[in-house]
């Protein structure tokens, strides 16, 4: 029996965050389970998914179909809610699947990060509702309204300050630390000449950078794994069995590299 804890730090990443759910097929098919999970963004949902006892084959069947209007409907007062899009369908969606939980009910230690805008900082989130905690870490600015969760009442996606949420994981008692990146690197893409595009793109570019100085100067990640995802678009409902088989491809390649390390 092993002795070291694992620790899967899952990234941000959009719809290309299924590819976390090919990664953890994968994990699962090898034996692989790890003992802490923290995720970001989308892969604080997928994470917090999985941490709630849904299988990766289950969560793969749930999301195959899924469309941008499943999760999420038109704000009606956006300037007043502070976003273009509420997220109610979403939290239902989640609710229905593994039901109102709260971070101690979980089958595996689970933690996530939003970003508080007043304060500046990344918050990690591990107590209290999860589905609140999940919906928080993937509220993008502009699109979705801030949430509100205790004392924190402005928090935002924590893909802004922590795209990969290595720190969280480790800080739970993770001795193996394997961080999923379903970014990676900056990728040019075209001017379109929308104001919601070029905020999305000002996003991209300060996250890319900021997690780039992160991944150098952090020594205490093992494994920094990215997919190969291509150009797909994060923010786009479309190619999500192509994110899947790469997130699947992902893991079978480096099984036996995390089971070294686990054992080493």
């Amino acid at each position: 029996m092993r002795e070291k804890k694992l620790g899967f730090a899952l990234g941000a990443g959009g719809s290309r965050g299924v590819a976390h759910i090919g990664f953890l097929q994968a994990m699962e098919e090898h034996g692989i389970r790890p003992d802490f999970v923290a995720g970001s963004s989308m892969g604080a949902v997928v994470g917090g998914i999985y941490c709630a006892g849904l299988s990766p084959e289950e969560m793969h069947r749930a999301v195959k179909d899924l469309k941008l209007r499943n999760i999420a409907s038109v704000n009606p007062v956006p300037l007043r809610k502070n976003g273009l899009m509420k997220m109610k369908k979403a939290r239902k969606l989640i609710a229905s699947i593994i039901g109102e939980k709260n971070f101690e009910d979980l089958d595996i230690p689970f933690a996530c990060v939003a970003t508080d805008l007043l304060q500046g900082e990344t918050v990690v989130l591990n107590e209290g509702n999860v589905i609140d905690a999940m919906l928080a870490s993937g509220s993008i600015p502009g699109v979705f309204t801030p949430a509100r969760i205790g004392q924190h009442i402005m928090l935002s996606d924590g893909g802004i300050l922590e795209r990969v949420p290595t720190q969280a994981v480790k800080e739970m008692g993770a001795d193996i630390v394997v961080a999923v990146d379903v970014l990676g690197s900056l990728m040019e893409k075209k001017a379109t000449g929308k104001l919601i595009n070029t905020f999305l793109r000002y996003i991209d570019v300060m996250d890319s950078r900021l997690t780039l100085r992160e991944r150098e100067r952090r020594d205490y990640i093992d494994l920094w794994l990215e997919p190969d995802l291509g150009g797909m678009d994060q923010y786009k409902m479309k190619q999500l069995e192509f994110a899947y088989k790469k997130g699947y491809e992902l893991g079978n390649a480096h099984a036996k590299e995390i089971r070294r390390l686990l054992e080493g």
